[in-house]
């Protein structure tokens, strides 16, 4: 497979998991309309952009070389880049939201502010990833087969970290920032491991999935047992 075939192949398999949790979103019947899915994959995906711009400033080499030039590229200068840029957007989807306060049906938002943007973020790192492998298959074909397998798993997983620190900064900063860093160091392990030469890309797939696993199952409990308390809470009125 080569040029615009690769490309749509790459698109595809990074479609799939944006349309599986859209399925889940649906059948657990979170309120979350098609609309707001749509535009936050869209800021997840105009993250890339900013990043693409810090990365690029932010291109020199460190005098000391070897592990510390390293760590500095994989933690520094693409994962931190890409976290902050995509705080920064979802910053800008929340407060745009914000100014919307119900949904189309008339009623206000029954699941809290922290679930919310840790679900909002998981679907803004998978929008970064499709932008991100396209751009990939077109520029570096080595990486391709283990992009597409654990780029959406990995910025799924980060995104929903990021989403929950840009609800939670006014109030509770210090969280926040937890969860930037915790973001960020999955991301720079996984940028890590996936460069080593001498690591089997089987350790950076796990980094990626045991990431959105744990995400994943976050805003599932933590909505089903909003769903129970709302439950109680009409039984006893």
């Amino acid at each position: 497979m080569y040029g615009p075939l690769v490309l749509l192949v790459i698109i595809f398999i990074s479609s799939i998991p944006v349309i599986a949790v859209y399925v889940w979103f649906r059948l657990a019947r979170y309120q979350f309309k098609l609309v707001r899915f749509l535009f936050a994959l869209l800021a997840g995906a105009a993250a890339f952009f900013p990043a693409l711009i810090l990365q690029n400033f932010l291109n020199f080499s460190v005098s000391a070389g070897g592990r510390l030039e390293l760590f500095y590229h994989v933690f520094f200068r693409i994962a931190f880049t890409e976290e902050l840029s995509r705080l920064l957007m979802l910053f800008v989807f929340f407060y745009i939201e914000g100014r919307i306060t119900k949904d189309s049906s008339g009623q206000p938002f029954s699941w809290n502010d922290i679930n919310r943007g840790a679900a909002i973020g998981l679907v803004a790192g998978l929008g970064f990833a499709i932008l991100e492998n396209a751009v990939y298959a077109a520029s570096d074909t080595r990486v391709l087969l283990l992009r597409a397998i654990t780029a959406a798993p990995l910025h799924g997983a980060c995104g929903s970290r990021i989403g929950t620190a840009a609800v939670m900064f006014r109030t509770n900063p210090v969280q926040a920032i937890f969860r930037i860093f915790a973001a960020t160091a999955i991301h720079g392990v996984y940028n890590f491991m996936a460069a080593m030469p001498g690591l089997p890309s089987i350790m950076a797939i796990l980094v990626a999935f045991s990431a959105l696993f744990t995400a994943i199952s976050t805003i599932h409990s933590s909505r089903t047992s909003e769903a129970k308390t709302l439950d109680k809470n009409s039984e006893n009125q």
